[in-house]
């Protein structure tokens, strides 16, 4: 530890329910719900995240005088880089044709989860260094198991410059996502006003269109989520996870628990015939600032649906709720025209071979200044007026 911090011992739980759940969320607080140790347990008790599934929980804490945690942090041993989000696969197979063994490695991230978010969780009153403390048990850990790698993905950029602080050896990476951003709008209208003519027009009439089927789009939370909604939503995950050639990572139960156990931060927007038939959905979490876009799903081809419940019911909802922002996560550059623009997002990683990591360095070097011309580019499609000219009053 640096000159005048107290040393700390750090313990590894084989699951979160070793941890309790008023300390972890003591550590974690109350503003990210993907933190919480309730959406933890229902990935792992769901056997979403689970040995048999690649995720061999490992999780760090530091406890404090009182017997309490005061430091924790989310890591899992993992035998695939499937559900990260953070893509490793050319790492991997590189390091594979070398002769090396890239699987297990160690993986600090909420499983299935590309939401950005701290990865040491600190209760207010820790000890100065418990972070650090944390970083330094994750490498040793790392250490002990021989394991090729340590990733600790969608941290915040304060924890990437941290880690890129600390003798170590962590390499950082950046990524982006889309986000939408609330500029204080009084309504969507009010929002729509910021764009340009042209963008506004086409959003009205997907807006228009989505909503000119035989369904009723619903924006249920708490207990207005029935297990029939449930039911129906896993069934549109996995019709959308079949359609992408992709796995479903989380079972029907895993569903069932977070409606149990997160009600209230769940967010569910539902299209409905006028039979009473369930045709499709949008999930989400809220946090204490933002709501976050998950998963989406339907049964049928409705025109505009997508776009009307994943994105444009999202910005009602925070507008009326007053929150920050709206995090539509990777990948989609039809989110741009929606209003969603690219956000950075940070990764480290943490390399036992000196030969590789200095290969995987070279690569991030070159990789950074790509990924800030994307981002660039992306940002250049902004459906946001450059001027006041195109004004538009908004009805609200």
């Amino acid at each position: 530890m640096p000159d005048g911090e107290k040393a700390v011992t750090v313990s590894v739980a084989g699951s979160i329910h070793e941890i309790p759940a008023a300390d972890w969320d003591a550590c974690a607080g109350a503003d990210n719900p993907f933190l919480s140790h309730a959406f933890f347990a229902a990935l792992e008790d769901s056997r979403s995240a689970c040995p048999e599934t690649g995720w061999l929980p490992r999780h760090l804490v530091v406890n404090g005088d009182d017997g309490r945690a005061v430091g924790c942090a989310p890591l899992y041993l993992k035998s695939h880089s499937y559900g990260e989000y953070v893509f490793d696969w050319g790492w991997a197979d590189a390091f594979n044709q070398a002769g090396g063994r890239y699987y297990p490695k160690l993986q600090a991230a909420v499983p299935f989860t590309p939401v950005s978010g701290r990865r040491f969780l600190l209760r207010a009153d820790a000890p100065a260094g418990t972070d650090r403390a944390l970083a330094m048990a994750m490498v040793d850990l790392a250490r002990r198991l021989r394991v090729s790698s340590l990733h600790v993905t969608f941290l915040t950029g304060e924890e990437s410059r941290l880690l890129a602080g600390l003798d170590l050896g962590f390499l950082p990476r950046i990524g982006h996502q889309f986000h939408w951003r609330n500029d204080g709008y009084r309504c969507f209208d009010d929002f729509l006003g910021r764009l340009s003519s042209r963008k506004r027009k086409a959003l009205r009439k997907e807006r228009a269109a989505a909503t000119g089927h035989d369904v009723v789009i619903r924006t249920l939370t708490s207990d207005a989520i029935e297990a029939r909604h449930w039911d129906a939503f896993h069934r549109f995950y996995v019709d959308t996870v079949d359609r992408k050639w992709a796995h479903a990572y989380l079972t029907r139960d895993f569903f069932f628990r977070l409606g149990e156990a997160m009600a209230d931060k769940v967010v569910l927007i539902i299209a409905e015939t006028g039979a009473g038939r369930l045709v499709g959905g949008a999930l989400n979490l809220v946090g204490a600032d933002a709501l976050y876009g998950r998963y989406w799903g339907c049964a049928a081809d409705y025109r505009c649906l997508h776009f009307e419940a994943c994105y444009y019911r999202a910005i009602d909802y925070a507008i009326d709720r007053g929150l920050a922002r709206v995090e539509a996560g990777a990948q989609g550059a039809h989110k741009i025209q929606r209003g969603y623009l690219p956000v950075k997002t940070y990764s480290a990683h943490w390399i036992a071979n000196a030969g590789f990591r200095s290969a995987v360095a070279r690569f991030l070097e070159a990789e950074r200044p790509a990924v800030e011309a994307e981002m660039g580019a992306l940002a250049a499609g902004s459906p946001f007026r450059r001027d006041d000219a195109d004004n538009a009053d908004a009805d609200c």
